[in-house]
């Protein structure tokens, strides 16, 4: 539903953060809250049940697990980096998941080294991207066009570096949402 200024009603809309232990803290933590107060419903969808651990020590709770993950539910998909995305690409319901939502058209955002899951899934040939910088290689031989900025739109697909490019990651999200 959207209101009379052309933006979406967020309560209808949801989000899924796809993460596992060892994620970037807060890569995970900034977008969860910031969507959440934009009034979405936001999962935190990992291979265990329980709680994951972030790379600085912070627990979340996972809502499901990524056999739980109906894709088609979701209005939007984030990828936090650390070293999380390189576990979640060996796993391929996490792959399946990625792909249904990106082939779906609807945003796809990654940040840090989340590309990674992108690359394993085959979704970034001849797409704009940026990711931390340890992951450029992999990157452009995946085919993609490498740009260092903050963060680079592409389509659905939403990119970023590094925690220090969460604002300009953020807002590219809502934009693309239509959120405030």
């Amino acid at each position: 539903m959207v209101d009379s200024n052309g933006l979406l009603n967020a309560s209808a809309m949801k989000a899924l953060i796809l993460t596992t232990d060892d994620f970037e803290d807060s890569e995970l933590l900034v977008p969860y809250h910031r969507l959440k107060e934009a009034g979405l419903d936001v999962d935190v969808a990992s291979i265990k049940r329980g709680r994951i651990t972030g790379k600085h020590g912070h627990q979340q709770a996972v809502d499901k697990t990524l056999d739980e993950v109906e894709p088609r539910e979701y209005d939007v998909l984030i990828v936090p980096g650390g070293k999380a995305p390189a576990t979640l690409r060996k796993d391929k319901a996490a792959l399946e998941i990625v792909a249904s939502i990106f082939r779906t058209n609807k945003p796809v955002a990654a940040i840090c080294h989340g590309p990674q899951l992108l690359i394993s899934a085959g979704l970034l040939r001849n797409r704009r991207a940026t990711c931390y910088q340890s992951v450029v290689e992999e990157l452009k031989q995946a085919g993609a066009i490498y740009e260092d900025a903050e963060v680079v739109v592409d389509g659905n697909l939403i990119t970023s570096r590094k925690p220090g490019d969460l604002p300009a990651f953020i807002r590219e999200i809502k934009r693309m949402l239509k959120l405030r």
